[in-house]
């Protein structure tokens, strides 16, 4: 309700400005705010992951303990338990580096493999064993001497080289916080010392009869601990940025030296186990490991523990990694790791006391006897065992001294030294910084976790300085990085277009102003390229702007309208070799550039837009950020900058993001490729740049797209995204690259698109049929096809959402995926075919992957043949037919179909497809019921049609509900599962058989020429046959219109009006109001001006000059300053302007009708005092320069357009009033601010030129590439032929496999189930067997099989993905930016980079100076 309060009352305030003031609301257009549930998941998935890192790290800790302590020399146990347990033991150490030689070896066998340096190599395997050598002795010789309490307390000596190092080389950023590794060192060897200290007393105490042999494992003990400590070297030296080239080729070949690594490691371990354990203590007996059944308890146990401890490690492991990606490094990561030992002797205590008394037989009297008593429950069954072995360690303590009991303080204290030295000496995890998505290895030194001391394992490999990058360059400039939005529009609709806009000065809003900072360190610009912007006027034969340009131009001014709540500021209208381009300042001051494409100058349609944009924004705007002292506007300060009074610099805002590039790399240059109906959020983006910036390898990256719009055919597209996207996308991802990044809303990285081989072949112009096929029916495909063949890897992030119009109409659908279907089947072939250089060039592709898409290929060609078989089994099920007879029922409607495409004209074929998909429908559900009906009647869905069908719904289903925001597309499943048989079979014979057009197919229609426009007495002709007379009466309606104002002398405005739509009325206004213009600059001379031009005239003359009548263009600096330029500043040329910049103009020139000025100097003045000190004089402004404006304007209508003349008597009139209110105030000093709000208030769109340099990169640039294709005649048959000859080798070698699919399942049939069969047993749901017999075809099995087994792949890749994006989500909304109110804003105007001039302190600049 409030809300419409809200709307209510701004709109109240327009209506008194105008009798118009309805304006559009896009959905979108409000603020994006943290949605709540987000956050209550943020802080869930932060409690749930520290609650799994603590829990995970005290059940490893614990079970390590439990197996030491069980394998003790002093354990109650018999001597076959002990040596079970101690194999348990060593399975615990082996099991970490196990898993990291598993990765390694993968990633080296299929990913990629470096050589290492042998030097170094050798240096790192020395180290591995020297560790695992401290490791194996202190878990398997020492800890088994010791009592479960030290145990736990001696592993807090493994931090002490890490605190040696942090001493030595002063990695603290303030001198004070050296105390912490201090600290740590001597406590750690405080520890140590009331170790031998606690030791030296129960020997003299003869607590347990304990002998002097205890020293040697303390020594030992302490020994091992240091070579244990030598594991965390790298990670000092690292902050330090020592040793930066040795450590940075290691990670090239870390892989490999993890494979060798890992293998010593394990040797070492059994080394260790043998050497002591069979050599020196002789206490294993080989036969004992011969299990019998009544070994069972003792299986159970260890293996239980072992199983515990590892899983528990591991997981551990994976939690931490999670919660510094989640950005919950305090709570889920630092405290849970540091809790670990505490709780662990908490829960140990908490059991000793409580569980004390399941002792039966124990004496409960003072703690010796207690201890005493033990003795005697070793043998008995009911005891529990872990219980009983835990309580007898601690009776190993000072608590069982017979004469004193207060050294067991010297112990605790031990632990309390030895628990704050390793927390001292990782004090930095507490103050660490992450980026938003962080990959493990820039959070972890090692890739390989300890498992015998989880949680200190944690804290000491997490990297003590977090690099923001991948490169070793400056810091600073890793994070910033520059975005292009790049959307191209081909005949988009009003609301298509909407849609666009609104996405764009949405992420404006989100990126704030350019000048500040941002969380995301990003700055962008947004450029629209339009195709086919032209028309030929048939009154005139002028080349003017049509109808799409037309509607284009009226979205922008709404957009703007609804966001700013004013008309747009800053325009600019540029005429280019390419045809047209319009500039806006977005509201926050980022900018907006709309490229309008002549087909008769430049090349048209999406791939040649795509070429355009990256050899411009990659090529050109690379080139002259390189080389600035080659181009004219960066050799002229003044042109292109100005200071202002209080010493800062100005940039214009065209310049602003070039000059920030300077300073960013190629690789941190994206290009964000969208389609002229892209509809997205700025979360979206900042997603995908997050996977860029992640990996560097990443070229590109691609989100979830979802279908818009309505009717069955976009039901069935809700569903084919969802399923391609859940599964599909998803296993690409996991197991190799993504193939395909959609040109609707894909982001590709600089560096990849410049890289050889990418973006120079991507100019290719096709000569040949497969290239007609493979290069410009799926340009987007090709593009990914050619940066995967150069090793870069492409990626999907499913929680970027982008929406995107899909063909509502049967027609447009077929004709959209007569594209694609041929165009990814070329280059998946290409890619196929390349594999073996592709795999060695990229480390994302391996030959697994290589195999896997081949699966997927060879089922996509055998889809028909799946399909009519499938067809085949509904007849055989619903109609009860022979399996021979079905299957030639089946065969005939695609044969018949193939006839029909060969023989048809395409409509034809569609209509046809139509009538055949509704048919088969019928069937399809008449097939689903049939086979629910039989399930029902035979009892049992145990058999492989049953299976297959409840097992897929399981899977979909569960799919989708992990998919919560788009669990609704499952409700369309129904709808694609009937149309099965149209989008596999149908489909696939139109796609192939009209391989040989390579037309669009869709948005074909052209309604911006002038002879074809919407007039409603056109549709009485639609069934005619003769083209000519269609043109005929469009061409008489112009020409009568034309011929009576020519009679009468009437003007267009009098003239009756078509009955045209508004869209179209711009159009033709535009092409009405040049030929008076014409007039008058032809009359000029004669001295004659007709009343009507005289009108016309003073309406668009707001900004006009001398120069503006003889049609001809003044170069202008900048309007935000009222400074008067020099001669070298400015020089003033005289530029011929098309025809086509004066009726755009004219669309802008509405910013100075009445209401608009009212609203923008509102605007403006409180954007120029912004201020809490000036608030007040900025709203006595506000009201009276409002006054003032209402009574010079008293006499003009709200929708007039003032004359240049009225416009410089309203400005002085606004200035001198400004001027005296400012002097009443006493605040002279804002005089220069208020004048320029009101001339920017005041200022009309701009007319301007493109620099020498960039006319001269326009010129060459569609001399060498963009030259418009004009083909022989000769050459468009030999391209024709060599089509058809293409699409008949297509077709004959789909028939040819499908067909002998078919017919081997036929002779299969005809045979006969008993001869050729497999035969399976019927059971019932209950598992109870039937006794009878079901008989399968061993083809249909095998293809079910593999078809299951194809799905579960992905499925379970699903889930892998599933979790990394949930991580992504929360991460990002830790982070996500807050829509805050700006309280002060700089003094400087909304569309101007501020640079500080420090050197300006006390310096005035004049007009002068300048």
């Amino acid at each position: 309700m409030e809300e419409l309060k809200f709307r209510g009352k701004k709109r109240e305030g327009r209506h008194r400005d105008t009798w118009d003031p309805f304006q559009l609301n896009p959905i979108g257009a409000e603020k994006e705010s943290k949605e709540t549930c987000l956050k209550v998941a943020q802080y869930l998935a932060a409690v749930f992951v520290g609650m799994a890192v603590l829990t995970s790290a005290v059940v490893s800790k614990g079970c390590l303990l439990v197996l030491s302590t069980m394998s003790s020399p002093t354990s109650m146990r018999s001597p076959k338990e002990k040596q079970f347990y101690m194999l348990m033991l060593v399975f615990c150490l082996i099991f970490p580096n196990f898993l990291v030689f598993l990765k390694s070896l993968w990633r080296c066998a299929f990913k990629s493999f470096v050589q290492p340096k042998m030097k170094t190599m050798s240096f790192i395997c020395a180290i591995e064993c020297l560790v695992s050598l401290g490791t194996s002795i202190l878990v398997l010789v020492v800890m088994p001497q010791f009592d479960v309490l030290t145990n736990l307390f001696i592993s807090g000596g493994v931090c002490i080289v890490s605190a040696i190092l942090q001493i030595i080389y002063r990695l603290q950023g303030d001198k004070w916080k050296i105390l912490f590794p201090i600290c740590s060192l001597i406590l750690t060897i405080t520890g140590y010392c009331l170790l031998g200290v606690d030791y030296y007393v129960r020997v003299s105490s003869y607590v347990d009869r304990q002998g002097a042999d205890c020293f040697v494992y303390v020594a030992i003990g302490i020994f091992s601990s240091l070579l244990i400590s030598l594991c965390w070297w790298e990670n000092p030296l690292q902050a330090t940025n020592r040793m930066p080239e040795s450590l940075k080729d290691m990670d090239g070949y870390r892989d490999f030296v993890f494979v060798i690594s890992s293998i010593l490691r394990i040797i070492v371990i059994g080394g260790v186990y043998l050497i002591y354990h069979v050599l020196i203590e002789k206490s294993i007996t080989w036969s004992d490991f011969n299990l019998q059944n009544e070994d069972w308890e003792l299986l159970q146990i260890g293996l239980v523990l072992f199983f515990l401890q590892a899983f528990c490690s591991a997981s551990c492991h994976w939690f931490g990694v999670v919660a510094c990606k989640i950005h919950a490094v305090r709570m889920s990561f630092a405290l849970p790791v540091c809790c670990t030992g505490p709780s662990v002797l908490l829960l140990g205590m908490v059991l000793f006391v409580t569980q004390a008394k399941q002792l039966d037989g124990a004496q409960h009297g003072s703690i010796t006897e207690f201890c005493e008593s033990l003795i005697h429950l070793s043998h008995k069954n009911t005891t529990p065992v872990v219980l009983l072995e835990i309580t007898r360690s601690i009776c190993r303590t000072s608590l069982n001294s017979y004469y004193l009991q207060w050294p067991f303080s010297m112990l605790a204290l031990e632990g309390v030294c030895m628990w704050s030295g390793f927390v001292t000496c990782t004090y930095y995890v507490w103050k660490i910084k992450v980026q938003r998505i962080e990959r493990t290895s820039q959070l972890f030194v090692r890739r390989l976790y300890e498992s015998a001391f989880i949680d200190l394992s944690l804290l000491l490999n997490t990297k003590m300085k977090v690099p923001r990058a991948q490169s070793q360059e400056s810091q600073d400039d890793m994070q910033k990085c520059v975005i292009y939005l790049c959307a191209t529009m081909w005949h988009e609709t009003y609301d298509e277009m909407l849609k666009i806009l609104t996405s764009m000065f949405r992420l404006d809003r989100y990126r704030g102003d350019p000048k500040e900072d941002h969380n995301d360190c990003f700055d962008f610009e947004s450029h629209i390229y339009v195709d086919d912007a032209y028309m030929t006027d048939k009154g005139t034969n002028q080349r003017l702007v049509n109808s799409y340009v037309t509607d284009l131009i009226h979205v922008v001014i709404e957009v703007y309208r609804v966001f700013t709540n004013k008309e747009a500021d800053d325009v600019s209208i540029i005429d280019t070799p390419y045809g047209g381009r319009l500039m806006f300042v977005m509201p926050q001051g980022n900018m907006l550039y709309i490229h309008l494409k002549d087909k008769d100058l430049i090349r048209n349609k999406k791939r040649w837009s795509q070429i355009m944009y990256m050899y411009y924004l990659l090529g050109w705007k690379g080139y002259i950020v390189k080389n600035p002292q080659k181009i004219t506007h960066h050799n002229n300060p003044t042109r292109d900058s100005m200071v202002s009074m209080n010493g800062e610099i100005f940039l214009l805002p065209q310049h602003d993001n070039d000059f920030k590039r300077k300073f960013i790399s190629d690789d941190n240059t994206y290009i964000l490729a969208l389609d002229g109906d892209t509809d997205f959020q700025p979360k979206a983006v900042i997603l995908l740049v997050d996977r860029l910036r992640m990996y560097h390898t990443v070229g590109a990256a691609c989100g979830r797209i979802h279908p818009t719009g309505m009717g069955p055919m976009v039901w069935y597209q809700k569903f084919e995204y969802a399923v391609g996207h859940w599964l599909q996308k998803t296993a690409e991802h996991v197991f190799g690259s993504v193939l395909c990044s959609p040109g609707c809303f894909s982001l590709f990285r600089g560096s990849a698109i410049m890289d050889d081989n990418i973006l120079k072949r991507y100019t290719t112009t096709s000569k040949r049929a497969s290239e007609y096929v493979q290069y410009d029916q799926g340009e987007d495909r090709w593009l990914c096809t050619l940066l995967l063949q150069q090793g870069w890897r492409v990626e999907y992030n499913a929680a970027s959402d982008a929406y995107t119009n899909s063909p509502e109409e049967f027609k447009e659908f077929y004709n959209q995926r007569r594209r694609w279907g041929p165009s990814t089947l070329a280059n998946t072939l290409d890619l196929l075919h390349s594999g073996g250089d592709t795999v060695k060039k990229n480390s994302s592709i391996s030959r697994i992957y290589i195999f896997y898409q081949m699966f997927t290929v060879g089922s996509s060609i055998l889809g028909p043949a799946s399909v009519t078989l499938m067809i085949a089994g509904a007849f055989q099920f619903v109609f009860q037919i022979a399996g021979t007879l079905s299957i030639i029922i089946a065969s005939i409607p695609p044969v018949f179909y193939v006839i029909v495409c060969f023989i048809a004209k395409s409509n034809n074929q569609i209509t046809i497809a139509a009538i055949m998909s509704v048919l088969y429908a019928f069937l399809m559900t008449a097939s689903l019921f049939s086979i629910i009906g039989d399930m029902v009647i035979q009892g049992t869905f145990l058999t492989p049609t049953g299976l297959f069908l409840i097992s897929m719904t399981v899977m979909y289903a569960v799919t989708a509900l992990l998919h919560p925001e788009e669990c609704a597309n499952i409700i369309y499943g129904l709808m694609y599962f009937i149309c099965i048989p149209s989008g596999y079979l149908l489909l696939t014979i139109y796609s192939l058989v009209n391989m040989n057009n390579v037309s669009w197919g869709t948005r074909e229609t052209n309604k911006g020429e002038g002879e074809v426009k919407k007039n409603h007495n056109m549709l009485c002709d639609r069934n005619c046959r003769l083209c000519c007379w269609d043109m005929k009466i469009q061409i008489t309606q112009e020409t009568e219109s034309l011929m009576l104002r020519q009679i009468t002398g009437q003007t267009a405005e009098q003239a009756p009006p078509l009955p045209i739509t508004s869209q179209d009325a711009i159009a033709q206004q535009g092409a009405e109001k040049v030929e008076p213009q014409a007039e008058i600059f032809t009359t000029k001379d004669e001295g004659e001006k007709p009343n009507k031009a005289e009108k016309i005239n003073d309406a668009a003359s707001c900004s006009s000059d001398d120069s503006f009548k003889k049609r001809s263009l003044t170069e202008s600096a900048s309007d935000q300053e009222d400074i008067e330029e020099d001669d070298d500043a400015m020089t003033v040329e005289e530029v011929p302007i098309r025809d086509w910049v004066w009726p755009v103009k004219q669309e802008f020139l509405k910013k100075l009708t009445y209401a608009n000025l009212k609203k923008n100097l509102q605007q403006q003045i409180r954007y120029a005092l912004p201020e809490k000190s000036e608030e007040d004089v900025c709203e006595e402004l506000v009201l009276m320069l409002t006054d003032t404006l209402n009574q010079e304007l008293g006499n003009v209508g709200p929708e007039d357009i003032l004359s240049e003349s009225k416009i410089d008597e309203l400005q002085h009139a606004l200035e001198e009033h400004g001027r005296r209110i400012l002097k009443t105030s006493r605040m002279e000093l804002l005089q220069r601010k208020v004048a320029v709000a009101i001339k920017k208030t005041l200022t009309a769109p701009q007319v301007r030129k493109l620099d020498e340099g960039e006319l001269d990169f326009w010129n060459k640039l569609i001399e060498r590439y963009l030259t418009p294709i004009k083909e022989s005649q000769a050459h468009k048959d030999e391209v024709t032929r060599e089509l058809k000859s293409l699409r008949n080798k297509a077709v004959f070698l789909y028939f040819i496999i499908n067909v002998l699919w078919v017919v081997a399942t036929f002779f299969l049939q005809a045979i006969g189930n008993d001869v050729i069969s497999i035969k399976i047993p019927k059971y019932f749901p209950n598992g109870t067997e039937s006794g009878e017999i079901l008989k399968v075809e061993p083809l249909s099995l095998m293809f079910l099989l593999s078809f299951a087994v194809l799905l579960l792949v992905q499925f379970l890749a699903m889930l892998y993905h599933r979790v990394y994006t949930l991580i992504h989500v929360v991460s990002y909304s830790s982070t996500e930016q807050d829509y805050k109110q700006k309280v002060k804003v700089k003094d400087t105007d909304d569309y101007e980079m501020t640079l500080e001039n420090h050197s300006a302190t006390g310096l005035h600049v004049t007009v002068d100076d300048l």
